[in-house]
């Protein structure tokens, strides 16, 4: 089971714990507004959509500023200050810049979640150090220098070597999350499925939380939106303990909570209840 907080909110996932529901949407990839509003400063437009998805049931938001003409170190570490002032979730903090996830951290106050290291030797070097220093914990990502294995095996295989650099890093397998990547179905058919076997095995044999993005399942298809979700429940029930998503898709947050209520992780429909009432109000008489 994985803990990470903010400077006065912690929470738990994997053990048969609810699903994280990690916000995806401060994030300028395909996002022109977003990017627009960090080359211009605009801060307030971040803090904005920090509140609109706790509002709509994110418990960990995502936090990324990578776009071409930003000073991604400043920004980060600006955004991360903004966010943390207006939200109370902990942070998922996404870089692919050591020099940049370290001063985002330098200004956090809590306990991070990194975002995110791979299995290549030069990832783990420069990012390791950083989650260690600074008590976070970390999302490794099944990719080496070749990119996605196909294979269930090699990401399984990666996982381990990721989880096993952690260890000599000194930090613990609870604070390592990892994220068996997913890609398209249109381009391999198998892709979903090799994804939902990666997790199973990652879960079972390694131990660790999992964490997972489930929009690439669908590119280049239509109905993804339906493809995302129905894609996210099978992995739920595979074991997965964190969710990349955007909480303000309605399709996307029913799957996450029938799903945990149906894998035995929401004793007596306590969480399940709540969320149905306030998504369907009593129509009038």
């Amino acid at each position: 089971m994985t803990t990470i907080s903010s400077a006065t909110r912690s929470i738990e996932f994997g053990g048969g714990q609810p699903t994280a529901v990690v916000g995806e949407r401060i994030n300028p990839t395909g996002k022109s507004r977003l990017t627009q509003a960090l080359l211009n400063g605009n801060f307030d437009y971040i803090a904005n959509e920090a509140k609109r998805q706790v509002a709509a049931g994110a418990t960990v938001l995502d936090v990324n500023v990578g776009a071409p003409g930003i000073d991604e170190l400043a920004a980060l570490r600006r955004a991360v200050e903004v966010v943390s002032s207006v939200v109370d979730v902990p942070l998922c903090i996404d870089s692919s810049s050591p020099d940049a996830l370290g001063a985002a951290l330098a200004v956090y106050k809590g306990k991070a979640l990194v975002n995110s290291v791979t299995g290549e030797a030069h990832s783990l070097e420069r990012v390791l150090p950083l989650v260690k220093a600074h008590g976070a914990a970390v999302v490794g990502i099944t990719q080496d220098d070749t990119g996605v294995p196909c294979s269930v095996e090699d990401r399984v295989a990666i996982a381990h070597r990721i989880v096993t650099a952690c260890a000599k890093a000194g930090i613990p397998s609870e604070d390592v999350v990892i994220d068996c990547a997913c890609l398209a179905v249109s381009a391999d058919p198998t892709a979903a499925a090799v994804t939902l076997e990666s997790v199973r095995q990652v879960t079972r044999d390694l131990g660790v939380s999992t964490i997972l993005g489930s929009s690439n399942v669908s590119f280049g298809l239509p109905g993804r939106r339906a493809i995302n979700a129905h894609f996210l429940a099978m992995t739920i029930g595979a074991g997965l303990s964190a969710a990349i998503v955007d909480p303000t898709v309605p399709e996307v947050m029913n799957a996450i909570f029938i799903s945990d209520l149906l894998a035995g992780r929401d004793e007596f429909a306590q969480r399940y209840l709540p969320y149905y009432r306030a998504t369907n109000p009593p129509k009038p008489a």
